[in-house]
Parts: structure tokens; C-alpha cells; sequence
């Protein structure tokens, strides 16, 4: 339960004073969180001001530069035709015509009435000759000028929402902020409500930078709340005794004598470190983070083949359908030779077949289950489940990832992401867990040359295309990510494939998230046979989708991808033994981050230096993608700006979870307080749960 002291900030927006059901609505779209409550609104901090501070007479005042001025208004020049209304205003030592462009007059009449001293604020410039000002954004009497923020915030919007709507809805939202005890943090000399206050309303333009003390302070107790919740959850899990599960290694052996390959270093070292933990008493956590095609999933293999060989069951969960049947598939090939009895469960299972799968898994004659988020369904029972491998970790929760580990007796859990993370991000998200990384490609992955080419060229990059499929070459077609709409995506790809079927006829499929199971199968499946040469899709194969024999991508408007996200794409080809190439094909001109992106693409293969870029060019709130996957990102903080404090956020957290792991007393109610503010109500779950 939520202490009802912050029931306040989780009220509707749209309960504050002037805003009602339709600001609301607009506040809604705006924070894309369902209904936007108050707390929304004081998280929505300013992303630049309008400095006011300059006061000057007409004859001194600066040019192109926001100035407010005090004058007399001498008199209105109406318009003529279609031309502006001008007023001339004046003070002793010169005068100014206030042009308003399609203005209601009486409005003008009523704010600049002849005779009265008024105070302007706006740009000046100097037109045929003469001092003006188009559409000044304030016209004040003394009483408005009294009332006027010498340094005004301005907020991101959305259509229809106006700065004066939103930073009065901000001004409401600052007046429910409860008196709330400290709860220590950096810096010490504000606390989180005075923090607040002041990033909404600075006195200077250095006040929204992110060194400011009260962004600093906001973004520390931000990374604090996360890292106590990490840290909470780590706890918990140390205090929960594992059970070994030592292997003998004669299944490990008969993969590996079966293999055409040896093992890189990076993952003979990945694997003694998850053999380390599988033997131990203690429950292991670990993240195995390597670049597109390190050869993860083959590390996953061995380690599951230790808990089989020590007598128990793994589980391997994937975060789609197809990349869960693509694992079960390669796996399936590695795993033959050491006699693992492996089965497959999705969504898709059902009746007969699903009921037959959890009988043999209940029972203990499957070895390793391979699925979707079904795996952690209730009905799906494991005989006994060592090790629970989650791939693309960043995709799920941590409840769900709890949820798998819960389905045995003190589950050992191996996450596994090919987006490499930035050094920063691993702390933020994955601070919980140790880390294993696999830096090297295994032997034999081809370079891939990649190339930037604009939309103009696409008649030239068909004719190669043509000459590359007459070769015998099979390519990839991703099509363009459309606002953020699945629908509008699916759109795109099925007219760029009834483009390309002009050209190549039947040698062209498709694939996206929107079809039936079977037909997805069937589309892959086509693939892999080499029925079809060009497969147009979605970027529903970034992750994970492996067809050895495609050796060209083209990914059209790659001006609107991330950088982690082109590299993930990239690395759908480069994986047999033909020459590759990548083609990004965009649409000019391209603005200085897009640039930036194709650059560093072309320049570099190394995921993890591709991920720091991705970082530096986007924001942490994007690079893992938590829009899709529910991820907890930084509202508050910067994590390249505030790198520091989130090493000192870990220190203290650590020491808070050693001398208080229940949160106990003064200071743990008012912990207890900040994770509930920043929604790390899981941590607290978990201290009830014991």
C-alpha cells in the first residue's frame, strides 16, 4: 500500500485547479503514461527559460535580444487591408512601433489603451529605419509586471497545449507537494521539495542546467531510489540460499567434440564464471552481455547442459515467437549430440500438443524448455528448474524476470542481452546482477561493408540488388519505423513489398509483427529455403533472427533508427561464409545526429563502442529502449551529465541495504517514501515478502 501522504501526487492531473478534462487529455498525450497524474507534471522539468532580466531604456535596449521595456503608448495605427495593426509607443529617449500581425483589435485596445504606461517585453529590431517589435509576448500593467518571473520557464509541449497552460498546471501541481522528511542524499543543502520548487522556477538561465544543485539533487535521489531498489532486490536474492548444481561435464563434452569451432576466450571465460555460480550455495544473478553474434546463446547451451548433467531442467525465454522457435531451432542442432531433450513453448500452443508438453516437462523427460513469456504462465510446472536463461533482458520487467526464477526451488538466473550496454547503464539497470561480457566475434564472422545511400539512388541499388540475387545472394529489406505505430509500420513494409514484386516477382516475402504465427513461419521458412531471395520486414527480426545464407540488409530510412538499433539490424548478416554488405538508405537532408549515427555505423562493427556513441547521441532513454519493455528510465537525471552521483547513489545504497535491509525506523519510513515517489514499489514488495 502506497502511504497516503503521496496520494497527492498520484491524483489526477486533471484534478488541479484550471486544468480539467481537457488540459488533462492534452496532459495525457504529453507524458504517454495513460492518465497524467500530478506527479507527471512536477517529473516535466523545463528544457530552456526566457531570460526577462533585461530592463532598459528604447535608446539602449539591445537588438535581437529579449528585452522589457517600461513605455507610454501614444497612439494605434489600425491596419490597412491586410496589412498589421501597429501601435507607437514611446519613452524620453525614443519611441518603438508594437506590430501585431491578424491580432483582435479590441484586444489591442483594451491591453495598449492611449495614454497608459505599460511594460513590454520582446525582441527589438530595427525595420526600414525604424525601432519595432512583432507581436511582443508580454503586455503588462504594473500589477502584471509585479507578478512577472524575471526568468521564465519553458516546457516541452505537445499540439494544442500552450507554456502559460502548462506552467500553470506546474504551479498547481507545486502547491499539493505534501511536507515529506529527508531522506539524506547529494547534495545535502536542499531537500527533495525544495529541490523541486527550484527547478521549476529559476532565478537564472544555469538553473536547468543539470549541474545545478537542484538538479543534481533530483537526479541523485532519482539514481538512489534505483539503486536502493537494485540493491533491495539483490539482498533478497543473496538471503535466499541457492542449490548447486554441479555437472559432471560429460554432456558439455559431447557438444563441444561435436562442434566445427572452438570456443572464443571470452566465452571460456564466460562460462567458468556461470559454472562458478551454478556450483555454488549461493542463488546466482548474473547478465552475459556480448555483441550481435558473440556466441551467447551457445554459452547458454553448456550452462544449461551442467544442470541436466547434475540431474535438474533449464529454461530458456525469449522475448518474441520467432526468435524463440529460431533459438529452439539452432540449439536444437547443438544439444543432439549430448542426448538434451529439448521442447518448445509459446502463446501459440494449445490443447492437446501444450497439454502433452507440461506433462513430459512435469515429469522430467524434457531437459530444457525453450519459449516466449508463457514459460512463466501459471499450469507450467518444471519437475525441478536449475537455471532460468532470459534473453534480451532489457525486454522484460524484473517481475516477470522474478516470476520465471519463482517457477523452482531457488532458481539460478542467467539474463543475456546483444545490445551492449554502456558502462553507465550497466550500473542503472542491471546493478543487481553480475556481469560477464563477450568482447571477441567468434572465428570465421564476416566484416560487413557498410554504405550510406540517399532515396534519389534506388533505382541503382534495384539493378545491383538484381545482379547480387542473379549471383545466388539473398538480402534483407527493413523497412522504415513510422511515428510510433505498429499498424503504420506494417503499412510501409507491405507497400514497399508490392513495390518490390514489381521488380523480382515471387522472390520476394514478408514478414512483420502483425501476422499470424503460421504465416510468420512460412515467410521464414521461405526465407530459409531460399524460395524467396528478398525478404521485406519489419524490425521484428532485429533481435536474434538467423539466416547464415543473407548477406545483403538494406535498411530504408535509416535517418529514423537508433544507433544500437542499426548495429542490431546490421548484424542480421555478416553470418556465413559470403562477403556482406549493409546498405543505409535514407532520405536527405540529413540533420547533424543522423549524420553522426551513419558515420560512426560505417566507421565501426564494435558494439560496445557503438553502444557509448548511441548514449552520447540519444539519451539513456532510449538506448535500452524502455518504451517497449516497461523499463524504469531517468526522468530526472542524466546519466552522462550525472555519471557521479549515480557511483555515489550505489555507495549509499549498499550501505543502506547492509545497516537497514528491512528499511526500519525514521530514516527507512522516509526511504520507503522515495521509492514509492520514483515507483520502485517492487523493492518494497520484496521487503514485505521477506
Amino acid at each position: 500500500m502506497r502511504p497516503s501522504i503521496l496520494n497527492p501526487l498520484f491524483a489526477s492531473a486533471a484534478s488541479l485547479p484550471g486544468v480539467g478534462p481537457k488540459t488533462g487529455k492534452l496532459l495525457d498525450r504529453l507524458f504517454g503514461v495513460g492518465e497524467a497524474r500530478v506527479l507527471d507534471l512536477l517529473f516535466h522539468l523545463p528544457a530552456g527559460v526566457v531570460d526577462r532580466r533585461t530592463r532598459a531604456k528604447i535608446a539602449e535596449a539591445p537588438l535581437d535580444a529579449i528585452v522589457v521595456i517600461e513605455v507610454m503608448v501614444v497612439e494605434h495605427r489600425p491596419a490597412r487591408g491586410k496589412g498589421p495593426t501597429r501601435v507607437l509607443v514611446e519613452d524620453e529617449t525614443g519611441d518603438i512601433l508594437l506590430v501585431f500581425f491578424l491580432t483582435n483589435h479590441n484586444w489591442i485596445e483594451r491591453s495598449l489603451p492611449v495614454g497608459a504606461k505599460r511594460w513590454v517585453s520582446g525582441k527589438l529590431e530595427i525595420w526600414d529605419g525604424h525601432r519595432q517589435m512583432v507581436h511582443p509576448d508580454r503586455v503588462l500593467d504594473a500589477e502584471g509586471l509585479a507578478k512577472m518571473a524575471p526568468v521564465e520557464p519553458v516546457y516541452p509541449l505537445t499540439d494544442g497545449l500552450s507554456q502559460r497552460l502548462l506552467a500553470k498546471a506546474v504551479d498547481g501541481a507545486l502547491a499539493r507537494l505534501p511536507a515529506l522528511p529527508d531522506w539524506g542524499g547529494m547534495p545535502a543543502q536542499l531537500n527533495f521539495v525544495q529541490a523541486l520548487a527550484a527547478a521549476h522556477r529559476p532565478q537564472t538561465p544555469e538553473d536547468i542546467l543539470p549541474e545545478a544543485a537542484a538538479r543534481k539533487k533530483l537526479a541523485s535521489d532519482e539514481m538512489l531510489a534505483g539503486q536502493l531498489a537494485l540493491g533491495l532486490m539483490r539482498a533478497r536474492e543473496r538471503r535466499m540460499p541457492g542449490r548447486a548444481s554441479a555437472g559432471d561435464g560429460r554432456i558439455a563434452q559431447k557438444i563441444r567434440a561435436a562442434l566445427p569451432f572452438s570456443l572464443t576466450r571470452g566465452q571460456e571465460q564466460a562460462l567458468a564464471e556461470i559454472r562458478a555460480d551454478l556450483s555454488s550455495e549461493s542463488r546466482m544473478l548474473r547478465l552475459l552481455q556480448g555483441d550481435v553474434g558473440s556466441g551467447k546463446t551457445l554459452v547458454a547451451l553448456l550452462a544449461m547442459a551442467s544442470c541436466v548433467e547434475a540431474g535438474r531442467q533449464a529454461a530458456l525465454m525469449a522475448p518474441t515467437e520467432i526468435l524463440a522457435r529460431q533459438h529452439f531451432a539452432s540449439l536444437q542442432r547443438f544439444a543432439e549430440p549430448g542426448g538434451l531433450r529439448l521442447a518448445l513453448l509459446t502463446g501459440r500452443d494449445k490443447g492437446v500438443s501444450r497439454d502433452k508438453t507440461l506433462r513430459a516437462l512435469a515429469s522430467g523427460e524434457i531437459d530444457i524448455l525453450i519459449g516466449t513469456h508463457a514459460l512463466f504462465q501459471q499450469g507450467v510446472d518444471f519437475r525441478d528448474l536449475a537455471l532460468a536463461v532470459v534473453d534480451e533482458q532489457h525486454r522484460f520487467g524484473v517481475r516477470q524476470r522474478l516470476a520465471l526464477g519463482d517457477k523452482g526451488e531457488r532458481t539460478d538466473i542467467l539474463a543475456m542481452t546483444a545490445t551492449p550496454i554502456p558502462r553507465s547503464l550497466v550500473l542503472t539497470y542491471f546493478g543487481d546482477m553480475e556481469i560477464s561480457t563477450i568482447r571477441e566475434k567468434p572465428v570465421g564472422r564476416q566484416p560487413i561493408e557498410t554504405r550510406a545511400l540517399p532515396t534519389e539512388r534506388l533505382g541503382e541499388l534495384i539493378e545491383r540488388l538484381s545482379a547480387a540475387l542473379a549471383a545466388g545472394a539473398q538480402a534483407y529489406w527493413v523497412c522504415p519505423l513510422v511515428e510510433e505505430s505498429e499498424a503504420l509500420d506494417v503499412a510501409a513494409a507491405q507497400e514497399r513489398f508490392e513495390d518490390l514484386q514489381k521488380f523480382f516477382g515471387p522472390a520476394v516475402g514478408l514478414i512483420h509483427g502483425k501476422m499470424k504465427g503460421k504465416d510468420k513461419d512460412a515467410a521464414m521458412e521461405a526465407f530459409l529455403a531460399g524460395t524467396t531471395k528478398i525478404l521485406v520486414a519489419t524490425t521484428v527480426i532485429e533481435v536474434g533472427v538467423d539466416a547464415p545464407q543473407a548477406s545483403i540488409i538494406v535498411i530504408e530510412h535509416a535517418e529514423r533508427f537508433g544507433l544500437a538499433q542499426l548495429h542490431q539490424l546490421r548484424g542480421r548478416v555478416g553470418r556465413g561464409s559470403a562477403k556482406s554488405a549493409c546498405i543505409l538508405l535514407y532520405k536527405g537532408p540529413l540533420g547533424e545526429t543522423a549524420k553522426a549515427r551513419i558515420e560512426i555505423l560505417r566507421e565501426s562493427e564494435d558494439g560496445f563502442r557503438i553502444a557509448e556513441e548511441d548514449l552520447r547521441l540519444r539519451g539513456e532513454g532510449e538506448v535500452l529502449g524502455q518504451k517497449q519493455s516497461g523499463l524504469p528510465g531517468f526522468r530526472l537525471a542524466d546519466p552522462a551529465a550525472h555519471a557521479d552521483l549515480l557511483v555515489e547513489a550505489r555507495r549509499e545504497a549498499q550501505r543502506i541495504v547492509a545497516e537497514n535491509p528491512k528499511l526500519e525506523g525514521e530514516k527507512g519510513e522516509a526511504l520507503r517514501l522515495l521509492l514509492n515517489i520514483f515507483e520502485r514499489a517492487e523493492a518494497i514488495r520484496l521487503l514485505g515478502a521477506g
